[in-house]
């Protein structure tokens, strides 16, 4: 892959929005500790530069769509940590009404198709959502995010299949964090380079590290630009690392701190961090006042969900069926 240079401009958004992911969800299991959130909550702490790369190497006309641990896709692709808090909270301010929570976030307006509750359910659908820009004739793509578990679903090879040949614009990425909740890769599989898969379809595929932005960014820009000129999709294994459990009802027991530990010293924000530092594009200081107002977005997130009213009763048969009649349906 071609090295691309980047600018003090892109250090600082990626910084700023690495750092806003991880207090969010850090915020998020505090208050599910306390029992403002509920249900099902999965963390994407230490997994902020699969997104952060990704974003900053696609347009805003771009689609993505991902699985169900999925607050961090949805502040990326511009929905308000407001909305996205309130959706945690049940609230009818919620990006999804409050009728999705933590993991069915969705928003039209901002290209973001979910957040997925099923094992690789979303995959097909980036491939159909892919399909219908193709029939379009537009320029855009899809990136569709899963897991390693999800690479077991025999949906994946149907949807690999037929993006190649159909030469679909989308970008299928593995979010490799070594764990399908608690399941190690390598008691899954034959196969620990899950990027190979993709070969048996004479698919582009390719292992990249997903602790750093810039490896992250170059993979995702190739990839988008082989999918605009026509030559189909591409797969990549970002190979992450989750410093939670799966979910918060996780204790995480099956790996040792010493593993966790070993990780975190290729935190993607402290790496962005030492880059700033070492470049001078910023001061300790002004780094301190980036985390200050995004501390204050994050608080200001919960009180906009704390003050915010529940879905009203009048709701609970919308958003269930589509009742307008589209215009190719044959009567």
């Amino acid at each position: 892959m071609a090295k691309l240079t980047f600018t003090k401009e892109t250090y600082l958004k990626w910084f700023e929005e690495m750092m806003l992911m991880r207090r969010f969800e850090e915020k998020c299991a505090q208050l599910y500790g306390q029992q403002k959130i509920r249900g099902f909550c999965h963390l994407y702490i230490g997994q902020e530069a699969v997104v952060s790369g990704t974003m900053s190497a696609i347009t805003k006309d771009d689609k993505i769509i991902t699985a169900y641990r999925d607050h961090a896709h949805a502040i990326a692709c511009g929905i308000s940590p407001d909305a996205v808090m309130a959706e945690l909270f049940g609230k009818a301010t919620g990006c999804s009404g409050g009728k999705g929570g933590s993991m069915h976030m969705f928003s039209k307006e901002h290209n973001f198709f979910g957040g997925h509750g099923i094992v690789g359910g979303q995959i097909p659908l980036g491939a159909g959502i892919a399909l219908a820009d193709q029939y379009k004739g537009n320029d855009n793509i899809c990136v569709c995010y899963f897991g390693d578990g999800a690479v077991r679903q025999g949906a994946l090879h149907e949807t690999f299949n037929m993006a190649m040949l159909w030469k679909l614009p989308v970008i299928f990425v593995c979010e490799n964090n070594d764990y399908a909740m608690g399941t190690s890769v390598e008691r899954t599989t034959n196969v620990m380079d899950i990027y190979k898969i993709g070969i048996a379809y004479d698919m582009p595929s390719f292992q990249v590290n997903g602790m750093k932005c810039e490896d992250v960014h170059t993979a995702i820009s190739e990839a988008a630009g082989r999918a605009r000129k026509g030559e189909g999709p591409t797969f990549l294994e970002i190979k992450t690392y989750r410093y939670r459990g799966h979910s918060m009802s996780d204790p995480a027991k099956y790996r040792s701190k010493e593993e966790v530990e070993a990780y975190k010293l290729q935190d993607p924000i402290e790496l962005v961090r030492k880059t700033i530092l070492s470049k001078k594009w910023a001061t300790e200081k002004e780094l301190e006042g980036i985390e200050e107002k995004v501390e204050e977005i994050v608080n200001q997130s919960v009180e906009f969900a704390e003050n915010s009213d529940y879905p009203s009763a009048d709701q609970l048969y919308t958003d269930i069926y589509q009742e307008e009649n589209y215009p190719f349906i044959i009567e």
